[in-house]
Formats: structure tokens, C-alpha cells, sequence
């Protein structure tokens, strides 16, 4: 959780606040092949997403593919992708704390991470199965969900600066659905097993973490302009600021 969800957002921070500000002449100067990179980034992190059989490793190279998207978004460096990137930060931080603590859920009950061993668990934990296909269509970046405000500007400024990049970055979307879907379908649906025939539905604990986070994943899609103007007006700053220190240069 701290891993993914904090500590993961560091480098991206580091750009924001340090790399663009002070150093922009080197920044803009080197976009053409961190883009590149970010964009394979994406893509590769979701193919080793879908070769997975181990959750938790499959939500760690999500997030890698989505962090990728997010790195390509910064270095196309338009006030889109910026916010995107902003936003984007959020809410896969929240995505990932919630995916995780579900994982562990599951492994604390069932003993295995292991996708072939699970299945059934919404028949035996039904609060459980809706909580997580709310945060996991968050991730998936579903409109109306925490993921698809940030996700589509960030694809939308990526576009904007090269649409063939902007293009495989939009893979994402498709390759996100396949991983996370068919995660969800292995574990939680189907016919209980002799792994997940004595699981049990979510504690009160449990449903405290939970109920709050899906409800941030709602709000924040259904209500993204409240978001857009927290940002807009230090994205507009930081993006001034740039431009004026290579122009005085």
C-alpha cells in the first residue's frame, strides 16, 4: 500500500516541483524519449499484468502501467496532460490502497494469492465482491469512476502532442479491462472451492476501510470539476513558470 500508493508517486512529484520548475530547458529538451519510454512502459507493465497468476504481483505491474501513462503525460507537458497527471495520481493512489487491502483480505482467509486456486468469493462474501468491483472499476478507468476523469486527459494530452503515441498509450484502456476483469472473474465469481467454501464477508473493521474508499472512487467521477479547479490554477503557474525561465534563457 505505502509502496504504491505514496511512495510510487514520489518521482512524479519530483518532476512537478523540481524538475520542471528549475530545470526546464533540460526537461522539454529530453520529452521526445522519456514519451517513448513512458508509452512502452504502459504497455509492457500491462502485458506482464496479464501473464500474472499471482494477484498482488498482477496489481503491482498495473501500476506500473499506470504510472507509465502518467510519466507520459507530464513530458507531453500541456495543461490536459498535466491535470491528468494530477488527478491521475490521486486516484490511483486511492485504487491501489484499496486493491491491496482487499488482496490481503483475501490471502489472510484463504492462505493463497494464487488466481487458479480462488474463485466463488462473492457467493460467500457478498459486501466483499461489490465493494471490490467498485475500486476495481475505478482502476479500469470506467466513466463515472475516479480513473476515466485523469485517464482521459492524460490520453488526451499525450494525443495532443504525437497521436500515434497517443494512440498505443490509449491501449491501456483495453489491456486494463482485460487483466483487472478477468482477475475479478477468476477470483470472486464461479462455484466455491475447497479454498474459498469457508471464507467469510468482510468485518466491520474491514468495511470501515472499504465503504470510504469506494465512495471516493464514485464521487470523484461523478464530480471531477471540483478536482479540475483545485489544479487548474497551479498547473497554469507551473507551466508560466517554465516557459518564462526558458524564454529569460
Amino acid at each position: 500500500m505505502l509502496l504504491s500508493g505514496i511512495m510510487l508517486k514520489m518521482g512524479i512529484f519530483g518532476v512537478l516541483h523540481w524538475l520542471m520548475p528549475m530545470l526546464g530547458e533540460g526537461f522539454y529538451a529530453n520529452v521526445p524519449y522519456v514519451i517513448v519510454l513512458a508509452v512502452i512502459g504502459v504497455v509492457y507493465g500491462s502485458i506482464l499484468a496479464i501473464q500474472q497468476k499471482d494477484i498482488k504481483r498482477l496489481i503491482a505491474y498495473s501500476s506500473i502501467a499506470h504510472v507509465g501513462l502518467i510519466a507520459a503525460g507530464l513530458f507531453a507537458a500541456n495543461q490536459q496532460s498535466l491535470q491528468g497527471a494530477v488527478i491521475q495520481m490521486f486516484a490511483h493512489g486511492v485504487n491501489v490502497v484499496g486493491l491491496f487491502f482487499i488482496i490481503d483480505i483475501i490471502e489472510s482467509r484463504t492462505g493463497t494469492r494464487e488466481i487458479s486456486s480462488l474463485g466463488g468469493i462473492i457467493n460467500k462474501a457478498p459486501k466483499l465482491g461489490v465493494l471490490f468491483v467498485i475500486i476495481m472499476l475505478g482502476s479500469v478507468a470506467l466513466p463515472l469512476t475516479n480513473g476515466f476523469p485523469g485517464e482521459f486527459l492524460l490520453l488526451n494530452g499525450v494525443f495532443q502532442y504525437n497521436m500515434y503515441l497517443g494512440g498505443i498509450a490509449g491501449l491501456t484502456i483495453i489491456l486494463g479491462a482485460v487483466y483487472m476483469l478477468k482477475m475479478y472473474q477468476n477470483v470472486m465469481l464461479g462455484e466455491v472451492n475447497a479454498v474459498t467454501e469457508t471464507f467469510t464477508d468482510l468485518t466491520i473493521t474491514e468495511f470501515a476501510v472499504l465503504v470510504p474508499i469506494a465512495a471516493i472512487v464514485i464521487i470523484t467521477g461523478v464530480y471531477p470539476q471540483f478536482f479540475l479547479d483545485i489544479t487548474q490554477g497551479d498547473v497554469d503557474s507551473l507551466l508560466k513558470l517554465v516557459n518564462t525561465n526558458i524564454y529569460n534563457k
